[in-house]
């Protein structure tokens, strides 16, 4: 699996999202779309993460994390995810994207919404082939990356200090 991801990594795997069934009074509409208005009674909407090597079903879980999931249905809907990158590979613990395009510059980064409350509290842990929510030090600073739990990253779970969002499975 190591060798896996390796690969994946220097490959700098591009993705896009979209979104399995999507109903969205706002697709037809030019102002920034919002993950609220996406499948609003789907409590585990449901998104197609297609990559350079192939596609990965991802299941949202709004029933736990609604802020989370509507903030990153918001990015998928938005396009913002479109030919991104995986730019950070943690074997046997985190993949990371959301953030960048190839180049992983400043111009070439996603542009984000504002940063989004901390829901790390909702009782999902962060467990092998979860996906979370990146953020900075401080709690309540997510905006557009993610990253997948490659391990159970018990480390990342709520405890004495805040931890990371799980979203998605």
């Amino acid at each position: 699996m190591k060798k896996g991801l390796n690969t994946l990594f220097n490959a700098l795997l591009c993705c896009s999202l979209l979104l399995v069934a999507v109903q969205s009074p706002l697709s037809h509409s030019s102002e920034v779309p919002r993950g609220e208005y996406i499948q609003p009674d789907n409590l585990f909407p449901k998104v197609k993460m297609e990559t350079s090597i192939g596609s990965i079903i991802i299941e949202l879980d709004r029933s736990k994390t609604q802020i989370t999931v509507d903030n990153f249905l918001s990015y998928v809907v938005a396009k913002r995810y479109d030919s991104t990158i995986f730019h950070r590979l943690e074997p046997e613990f985190v993949l990371q994207g959301g953030g960048y395009k190839k180049e992983m510059d400043d111009v070439s980064q996603v542009k984000e919404f504002k940063e989004i409350i901390n829901e790390s509290g909702s009782g999902l842990k962060n467990k092998q082939f979860t996906i979370s929510m990146a953020r900075q030090y401080e709690p309540h600073t997510a905006t557009s990356q993610f990253f997948f739990n490659l391990a159970d990253n018990d480390s990342l779970n709520p405890g004495k200090k805040w931890g990371y969002t799980v979203l998605a499975k």
